[in-house]
């Protein structure tokens, strides 16, 4: 479960720079607003929302029947390409709108041990348990706070000037050009907390642990996807080096997706990120600040939201990491409402827009600051207006 603080520290508070306006007693009364959405929409839950995520569930298991099936016969190009687009849809379900959700927590209030966060292990080479901690306990408690969010970056990439530059930086671009199509391992790879067991951080007990959970997990996706569907295919039909190059289709597809989604979420303009000292003594009403001003979310219609699991709706997830997702739709507007109200951010844009200036950031910042500075100001000298010129005598 995400730790949302719940009592007020004495003495000047901190809080994201977007809300620099507000009082102490407007940020009290956001939480107290915001506390009375999320409880209003827990205590309404019921059977049409569990109707809801087991129809999701029931479409997912059979697009991926299908799609395995379909890939049986992959040299056929019609069976091929239907194979890869259902078992495509079929993974972007299972792990955005179905294990990321199941896995934060947000259907356990059902009770049914085969849709419940301590059972349920996703279609992607990351062990769901490694994921709950450096996604549901670290990232969700510490939202983009540099130094305790190791999602900011993935120890990879230097998305926020609050991260030092370093020659890594660099090779922003060519870095998440790789990340991008691997981001199931990518994850997986993170999820081992490298830098922290380096750092003497990490036990070496619990590291060993971590990796075995790691290489148990790969060598079971691998022989599902690799080994499994083409060797059956190429026993049924001669196809499995075409079921394998459409299950790699299929993963590849999945990936670039939900690193997209996931990306548009966090680091497009307008995003704010924290330093550590900024959430010291943090109030319930200042975390939700900085989830609102951590966050961005994607403008779209019902096929975006289901296919990104609703991510779409980034800053109400940010909010409320518990809530069944198919409720986002309903609480945005009263969210938008609040920052209205409240004079704050509500970061939005389009799907192309969103991965345009995501892909812009990260290559702005693969630039030395001062360097990047420099090249700003001379470019506001070129395009400053020039003085008219008295006129000649002729």
């Amino acid at each position: 479960m995400t730790l949302v603080p719940t009592t007020r520290r004495p003495g000047p508070r901190t809080r994201a720079a977007a809300a620099a306006h507000l009082t102490d007693d407007q940020i009290d009364e956001l939480g107290r607003e915001l506390d009375a959405i999320h409880a209003e929409v827990l205590a309404s839950l019921g059977d049409a929302d569990a109707r809801y995520i087991r129809g999701v569930i029931t479409v997912q298991r059979v697009l991926e029947a299908s799609g395995r099936g379909c890939l049986l016969f992959a040299r056929n190009p019609i069976a091929l390409a239907g194979g890869v687009g259902m078992l495509s849809v079929a993974k972007i379900l299972e792990n955005m709108e179905i294990g990321h959700n199941v896995i934060h927590g947000q259907w356990d209030w059902m009770r049914d041990p085969d849709i419940h966060s301590t059972t349920w292990e996703w279609d992607i080479v990351a062990p769901a348990s490694a994921w709950k901690h450096t996604h549901n306990n670290l990232h969700h408690t510490w939202t983009n706070v540099v130094g305790r969010d190791d999602d900011v970056g993935y120890d990879l990439l230097r998305v926020t000037k609050r991260q030092p530059w370093s020659v890594k930086a660099a090779f922003n671009v060519p870095l998440n050009m790789i990340l991008a199509p691997l981001f199931e391992w990518g994850v997986a790879i993170y999820g081992l907390e490298l830098p922290e067991r380096a750092k003497g951080n990490k036990p070496p007990e619990a590291f060993r642990r971590d990796l075995r959970e790691f290489l148990t997990k790969a060598a079971r996706q691998l022989g599902k996807d690799y080994a499994a569907t083409p060797v059956i295919a190429q026993l049924v039909s001669g196809s499995g080096l075409a079921s394998l190059a459409g299950t790699a289709a299929a993963n590849l597809a999945r990936n670039l997706w939900t690193h997209a989604i996931i990306f548009c979420g966090h680091f497009p303009d307008g995003v704010e990120t924290f330093d550590e000292a900024s959430v010291e003594g943090e109030s319930r009403g200042e975390w939700y600040l900085r989830q609102i001003a951590g966050s961005a979310n994607i403008d779209g219609g019902p096929l975006l939201h289901l296919m990104s699991g609703n991510l779409s709706f980034q800053i109400e997830h940010h909010l409320f990491p518990d809530m069944p997702s198919n409720r986002y739709a309903e609480v945005a507007p009263r969210v938008r409402a609040l920052c209205e109200k409240y004079g704050l951010p509500y970061v939005s844009g389009s799907f192309p827009v969103q991965v345009a200036k995501t892909w812009r950031s990260i290559a702005k910042l693969s630039i030395p600051d001062s360097l990047a500075d420099g090249v700003r100001k001379r470019l506001g000298r070129r395009r400053a207006p020039r003085a008219p010129q008295a006129a000649v005598a002729r």
